[in-house]
């Protein structure tokens, strides 16, 4: 058979090719496709046969892909995607989306503030479809959405690749976190939010300056905060630096510490800690909120419902201040 002659090819190699890349083990891809170990270990055996190539190594923790199998990715995917494209337009409306599952992108300050909401709307208006989030950013998200990583994202803009299509959820701002037994009455002010509203209490900015700062931030060492503080003539004292939003309970609790994040973040971690989310007392700029997918992608009915769902949760990341 020529190697371009797919007369003789078994499909359902492809969708174990894609179990295997994504599910990074064989046994796992076994699961999620409902057939045996050994099924998949022989398919696996035809899939290299059919590439020339080993596709996937045994590493300590599973199969870690060649770069043969990192470059067929995407095109494997793509080809499975217009095939659901494809039964879409006979089905347009499925009352089941049972095994099928969307990645979304999005840093974990997003998913903090949304991951909850949306599987509830994904398990009310796709019942049977799985959620899978991935971490991403918009400095490398449309490069996540061309190479099929991911089939939505959520991040503050860069969707203005090529094929990509995008929609507003809307506009993002900052807020602090401290442990609520670290406030002095003397330390807060009332009245330095947006619009002056009298909401949130806000530090005073000497005790803003004195306070040790987690900074979270992918790997830089300057944040938006130095630039605000730095236009005043002011520093701050970044004790300690993370990737992760998450870590902050247990970075801040007990400390006089303060951490200057996402509002969106900042108040979901207060909902559900002895975290006290407070005003800032520097005028930070806002920033844009978006969601982007590939241009054809919502052909797909099941990308098409996560879509709406995630829209459906944008109130979320504008809540007016409590």
């Amino acid at each position: 058979m020529h190697a371009s002659d797919i007369s003789g090819v078994d499909l359902n190699l492809l969708k174990i090719f894609e179990a295997l890349f994504e599910e990074g083990g064989a046994s796992r891809a076994a699961i999620r496709l409902d057939m045996t170990q050994s099924a998949v270990s022989a398919a696996l055996k035809r899939l290299r046969v059919l590439y020339d190539d080993r596709l996937f190594t045994p590493t300590g923790r599973g199969l870690a892909p060649t770069a043969r199998a990192r470059e067929l990715k995407p095109v494997v995917t793509g080809a499975l995607d217009r095939v659901r494209q494809s039964l879409a337009i006979a089905s347009p409306h499925p009352a089941s989306f049972l095994g099928r599952a969307v990645a979304i992108g999005l840093s974990d300050d997003f998913e903090l503030a949304l991951g909850q909401p949306i599987i509830a709307q994904v398990a009310r208006h796709a019942p049977g479809l799985r959620v899978i989030f991935r971490q991403t950013y918009s400095q490398i998200v449309s490069d996540s959405l061309a190479s099929q990583d991911i089939d939505l994202a959520i991040a503050a803009g860069g969707f203005g690749a090529r094929g990509l299509s995008h929609q507003s959820l809307g506009q993002g701002d900052y807020a602090c976190l401290v442990d609520a037994a670290t406030l002095p009455r003397e330390g807060l002010t009332k009245g330095l939010g947006a619009g002056n509203s009298e909401s949130n209490s806000a530090l005073l900015l000497e005790d803003f300056v004195a306070r040790g700062h987690i900074l979270v931030s992918s790997g830089g060492v300057v944040g938006i905060v130095d630039e605000a503080l730095a236009a005043q003539g002011l520093k701050r004292t970044v004790i300690a630096s993370t990737t992760h939003f998450a870590a902050l309970p247990h970075l801040l609790k007990g400390t006089g510490a303060v951490a200057t994040i996402p509002r969106h973040a900042a108040s979901a971690i207060a909902a559900l800690t002895g975290l006290r989310l407070v005003e800032c007392p520097l005028a930070l700029p806002a920033y844009p909120i978006e969601l982007g997918w590939r241009a054809n992608a919502l052909r797909d009915a099941a990308v098409a419902r996560v879509r709406d769902a995630i829209a459906a949760c944008s109130d979320l990341l504008n809540a007016p201040r409590a």
